[in-house]
């Protein structure tokens, strides 16, 4: 009898990110897209992310003035996302809201709804297509003490066989007049895993340290660097996936604990045209316990139109990552730990992608309406996973949209 796979979680953690778009910071989240936790699909689209970084270039750049730190704009956005890739979808709307009361603190919430039906090459090869809704919701605040940010957030995501709760806070310190911040995050995770028709009941727990500085160099030149490291421990495969041994298939089995690292670098520049034309680099490098090693990097350019009524951005992003040590397409000896998961394997990804802003209505110092769209196109090419159905590498190509209506007032 055919049960229900699993899409498989993303190599790391970032790798996907790599695969996607990419959560926290305007120029270091966006990847994001399909974030995912241990063998479960979980697309995750950051439209809050995704307004700010519409607009964020000339306001990073404008950060060269020293100011005492300051609370995000009272906000709503309203989105609908859209994912389509290797035989999954998964579309909904999300809503966030922000306001601040007393100068001091800024209260938010966020809720997605991710409707997905999957009918990757895992499941249709293996088990028997589903669908499912996801349902995230996220409080927060934000407090502001002088030149320093400090943000509390928590998180529940809950599917048919999947619950996710996190704790997370970060600290953001203004130095030397404004022109350098250091940031600090910790994220604590509890998991529960199950298994539809089986009573299969287990858990996983997460550690995320962050670590950042963020330069202004010169009026037009903004750099940072940012580290990052995350500890599993617990169930971090999936109950439905399976591996094959001998040109036979028996449950996927992983360790239970790992450990990742990660370094990104990036920067960005003002070229000081009239339409505030903007350029940005970015690299990032992950490892990790499971001897997984990865390498992405992105090149973006912005500007206004229309005396600054329209903001576009474009961006070309390359991915590339080594397999797990003990990731087989079909293993030739039986194996303690083994796992045909193709995130886990060694792949690359080529993507391209559009961001346009348009604001439709602005009164300085009481409102601004921003229509924002996201387009990006995705090719995944793997070295080592194969479709068994004809023998031959597996590769495929992903789409993601965002519609969003922004309001700060």
């Amino acid at each position: 009898m055919c049960v229900k796979a699993r899409a498989e979680r993303p190599a790391s953690r970032g790798a996907v990110v790599a695969a996607t778009s990419g959560l926290t910071a305007a120029l270091v989240r966006w990847r994001e897209a399909l974030l995912t936790r241990a063998g479960r699909c979980r697309v995750r689209l950051p439209y809050a992310t995704a307004a700010r970084l519409l607009g964020a270039f000339a306001g990073l750049l404008a950060a060269g003035s020293a100011r005492a730190a300051e609370l995000p704009q009272d906000r709503a956005d309203v989105m609908y996302h859209y994912y389509d890739g290797g035989g999954t979808r998964a579309s909904g709307p999300a809503v966030l809201l922000r306001k601040s009361l007393a100068d001091k603190v800024s209260l938010y919430g966020q809720y997605y709804l991710d409707m997905v039906s999957n009918a990757s090459i895992d499941v249709v090869t293996t088990a028997s297509p589903y669908k499912e809704n996801r349902h995230e919701e996220i409080l927060g605040l934000d407090y502001v003490y002088r030149d320093a940010t400090i943000t509390l957030s928590g998180s529940n995501s809950s599917e048919p066989d999947y619950v996710a709760k996190s704790f997370g806070i970060d600290v953001s310190q203004e130095v030397f007049g404004g022109l350098t911040t250091i940031s600090l995050g910790y994220t604590r995770g509890w998991d529960k895993v199950g298994k539809k028709g089986e009573g299969f009941i287990d858990n996983a727990k997460h550690w995320h340290y962050r670590l950042g500085a963020t330069q202004v160099l010169t009026p037009r030149v903004l750099v940072s660097a940012n580290f990052e490291a995350i500890s599993d421990d617990g169930f971090l495969g999936s109950p439905y996936r399976v591996a094959r041994e001998l040109s036979g298939y028996v449950p996927e089995n992983v360790p239970r604990t790992r450990t990742s690292r990660a370094v990104k670098l990036s920067a960005i520049g003002d070229l000081g045209t009239p339409a505030h034309d903007t350029l940005r680099a970015q690299y990032r490098y992950f490892w990790d316990t499971w001897d997984i090693r990865a390498s992405t990097v992105e090149l973006g350019y912005s500007r206004y139109f229309g005396s600054e009524v329209w903001l576009g951005d474009a961006y070309l992003r390359y991915y590339t990552q080594s397999s797990a040590l003990f990731y087989s397409d079909d293993a030739t000896e039986l194996r303690t730990y083994v796992t045909r998961n193709r995130q886990l394997s060694s792949f690359k990804s080529y993507g391209l992608g559009t961001r346009v802003a348009y604001t439709a209505k602005s009164v300085p110092g009481k409102y601004e309406l921003k229509l924002n769209g996201a387009l990006e196109r995705t090719r995944f090419n793997f070295s080592d996973f194969t479709d068994v159905r004809d023998n031959k590498l597996y590769s495929y190509d992903a789409t993601i949209v965002q519609l969003f209506v922004s309001a700060t007032f």
